[in-house]
């Protein structure tokens, strides 16, 4: 088992903006699932993607937004959002503040 604070995760900028922390995967001994949490900064989005796996985002705080199939969804602390395999996707700071969500993929999609 492990616990612990997000903050004590090395969080990697891999997009100007975009902070990435892996909380939960392979190191820890996750056979099934990654969970990641990202922070934003205001102004800065992922980039638009898709890929083969699907995954389940919960927003954690700020103000931001993703684009997909369907169009733009608003999005705020609380908000859940479930991404099928293979959409089109990113997903945007649209406020002042931190955009913080949790993001959980298959084993397959952690790089």
């Amino acid at each position: 088992m492990k616990v612990c604070n997000y903050h004590e995760v090395e969080g990697k900028e891999e997009i100007p903006g975009v902070v990435k922390r892996v909380v939960a995967g392979p190191d820890e001994g996750a056979d099934n699932f990654v969970m990641r949490v990202f922070e934003l900064q205001p102004n800065s989005s992922t980039p638009l993607h898709s890929h083969n796996w699907e995954h389940e985002i919960f927003v954690l705080a700020g103000y931001g937004a993703i684009k997909g199939a369907d169009g733009d969804a608003t999005l705020i602390q609380g908000d859940v959002v479930f991404v099928p395999a293979n959409e089109a996707h990113c997903l945007y700071n649209t406020g002042e503040e931190i955009f913080r969500f949790i993001c959980v993929i298959p084993m397959v999609g952690h790089r």
